[in-house]
C-alpha cells in the first residue's frame, strides 16, 4: 500500500525501526521502535493506526477524517503501555502522480498528518467519528523524532 511506503520513508530517515503486528485486533497497524536510552525510557515505542485518503478533506486549518467507531474507541483509551496515534496520508486522485523521480530526487507528493486521540470524548455515533487533524500536525521526520523523544521522557502524545 502506498501509505505504508510513506510511513517507511519517514521512519527510516528518522532513524527508527518499523514493525507490523501479525493481527490488527486492537486498531494497531504498525509500531515504531527506537533503540537505547532516550531520556528516562529505554527503547521507547509508538503504535499507530495508518489510513490514507485521496478525498478533498483539507481546509485552511485542518483535515477532517472519518474514523471507524471501533478504531476511534481503541485509540482514545488512556491506559496503554505504548502510546498510540492515528496517521492519515493524503494521496493524489491519480496515484501515478504520487511519486516523481529524477536523477536528482525522489519526490512523494502530499503528506501525512497525525493525531493523538487520547482523552477524546465518548460518542453516541454508531459508525464513524470525524476527527479534526490540525494542518501543523504533519507527520514528518522532525515530528516523529519529537514524538519519540517525548515518549522517552515519559510524555505521551
Amino acid at each position: 500500500m502506498t501509505e505504508e511506503g510513506y510511513l517507511q520513508a519517514i521512519t527510516s530517515v528518522a532513524g527508527y525501526s518499523l514493525y507490523k503486528p501479525a493481527v490488527d485486533d486492537d486498531s494497531v497497524d504498525w509500531g515504531i521502535a527506537a533503540t537505547g536510552l532516550m531520556g528516562r525510557i529505554r527503547a521507547p515505542r509508538l503504535e499507530l493506526q495508518l489510513k490514507s485518503t485521496s478525498r478533498d478533506v483539507l481546509n485552511d486549518n485542518a483535515m477532517r477524517y472519518p474514523v471507524k467507531l471501533k478504531n476511534y474507541n481503541d485509540l482514545r483509551m488512556v491506559d496503554f503501555a505504548v502510546p498510540r496515534i492515528l496517521i492519515v496520508v493524503l494521496l493524489p486522485n491519480n496515484l501515478g502522480e504520487w511519486v516523481q523521480q529524477s536523477s536528482a530526487e525522489l519526490c512523494m507528493r502530499y503528506c501525512g498528518y497525525w493525531l493523538s486521540l487520547r482523552f477524546m470524548p465518548e460518542t453516541q455515533n454508531t459508525l464513524t467519528v470525524t476527527v479534526t487533524m490540525p494542518r501543523n500536525n504533519q507527520f514528518t521526520v522532525a515530528a516523529l523524532q519529537s514524538i519519540m523523544q517525548g515518549i522517552g521522557q515519559g510524555v505521551q502524545p
